[in-house]
């Protein structure tokens, strides 16, 4: 058995395959095979592929009609015979030490899959750039060296790269849980990492830099086209996994605030000539949820106030010109001051209350991840101002508490030195407000007693 299995479906990419097939067979773990899908490519992908396959007899060409990604991957595994499967994309580059690092690590860790780091490529501008998504460090913090499950990083795993080219999977561990990726969808690999994750009982984070992502503006999920209507469906079935793995109670409010705000963001990113297009499937799949009482009242009762706002608009607007008209019109009427003061009030407050009910171990990386949005918003002065504005006083405390400390141990000693100066303050103004009540009473008893409807007239009995 062969130590890896390295699948690469390739459609159309053959000004960047070169690269992609040189990162491959020039790995330092050499006991390698190299499956390459041809997904009926118009271009010269197919020669270039023979090419290399003529050079190196661990790499197999197959040609298919085109079926899409999710097809040709599958197939892909299908045919892989090694211990460990690596799923790479046809157009990206992998560090030549990527194969053998992760290997060593998943034999001694003996896990069901190792997840690494990757680094962004703007190849048009001939630039490296790193970003969280990829980087994953929050939950590099968290999880340090243990081997861990989804139960270890709870709401982090939305932090994770759901890629399947930043993980080693033992190829057992993919088939005998059938984890397949959504044939006929881009985006599709949200669903495949989702359920991969529920199923591993042991992971490993290999903080190392072992992949380029290279960026460009026609790859299919930056092209802006029909395709994203996809993302749609996707979501859809990522609830699906979310439910099938008892999850979804647990995370809804986070899977149905990403339901809309991914709805909206695809929409704004679509090309115009589409936007009709997936506006009408959009508001088909939200008026679906007015069909479901139980789903309808999860998302109202879960969504943040913009999203909710977004949610009733798509399905009063019966076209897509209308939706604009009317997203221009309420953001016109944000300068209304209650408006201001209800979106940075459930703002915040949905950080607060997710920070509450986290449980405590994951409450330091929680506290990295509101932290850093929180900076993010004070970078605006202008926004800044307005969150001082608009939040009462309880709120304000905790944002100020949340800014000062550096981590969540300062946090905890900057919230108890704060709830018992605020103790001392209560029962100082207690003692004070029962002091003045007492004189006060003391001093309308005394009135009375000295009044005459309170002389005695007759004499007391013994």
């Amino acid at each position: 058995m062969v130590k890896v299995s390295v699948v690469i479906p390739v459609y159309n990419v053959e000004n960047y395959l070169r690269d992609c097939l040189d990162s491959i067979v020039n790995q330092t773990l050499e006991d390698i095979e190299i499956i390459c899908i041809d997904d009926g490519s118009p271009d010269n992908s197919i020669d270039i592929l023979n090419e290399y396959a003529a050079k190196d007899p661990r790499m197999t060409v197959v040609r298919q009609e085109n079926g899409g990604h999710a097809v040709a991957t599958n197939r892909g595994m299908d045919m892989a015979t090694g211990k460990y499967l690596f799923l790479m994309d046809s157009d990206d580059i992998l560090e030549l030490n990527a194969l053998e690092d992760s290997y060593k690590k998943a034999e001694e860790k003996n896990v069901d899959f190792v997840l690494f780091k990757a680094i962004n490529y703007d190849h048009p501008n001939d630039r490296y750039y790193e970003t969280e998504v990829y980087s994953m460090d929050k939950i590099a913090k968290c999880v340090g060296e243990n081997v861990f499950s989804h139960e270890d990083i709870g709401d982090l795993m939305f932090e994770a790269s759901v890629t399947p080219w930043s993980k080693l999977y033992n190829r057992k561990f993919i088939m005998d849980n059938n984890i397949r990726f959504p044939e006929g969808l881009i985006f599709e690999d949200n669903v495949f990492f989702y359920k991969a994750l529920f199923c591993a009982k042991r992971i490993y984070f290999l903080k190392e830099f072992l992949f380029i992502r290279r960026w460009y503006a026609t790859s299919s999920t930056t092209a802006g086209d029909l395709r994203f209507l996809n993302s749609i469906d996707v979501i859809n079935l990522m609830i699906k996994v979310f439910k099938e793995f008892d999850q979804y109670e647990r995370y809804k409010k986070h899977l149905l605030n990403r339901k809309v705000s991914l709805g909206i963001m695809r929409y704004n990113k679509i090309k115009e000539q589409f936007k009709e297009t997936y506006y009408q499937a959009l508001r088909d799949d939200f008026l679906l949820i007015l069909k479901d009482s139980v789903y309808y009242n999860d998302l109202i009762s879960n969504v943040n106030y913009s999203n909710k706002k977004i949610f009733q608009q798509v399905i009063i607007s019966e076209t897509h010109e209308e939706f604009d008209l009317l997203r221009k019109a309420y953001a016109q009427d944000m300068d209304n001051e209650d408006e201001k003061k209800i979106l940075f009030r459930d703002l915040l407050t949905y950080e607060f209350t997710n920070f509450s009910e986290t449980p405590e171990e994951y409450k330091p990386a929680y506290f990295n991840q509101i932290k850093s949005k929180f900076t993010q918003l004070i970078d605006d002065p202008n926004l800044y101002n307005q969150i001082f504005r608009y939040l009462n006083y309880r709120n304000k405390k905790v944002f100020e508490r949340v800014m000062i400390a550096d981590n969540y141990e300062e946090y905890k000693l900057i919230k108890k030195a704060y709830d018992e100066t605020q103790r001392v303050h209560y029962f100082k103004n207690l003692i004070q407000r029962k002091t003045r009540e007492y004189k006060h009473a003391k001093k309308q008893a005394d009135e009375l007693l000295n009044s005459n409807s309170w002389k005695i007239t007759e004499p007391l009995r013994r």
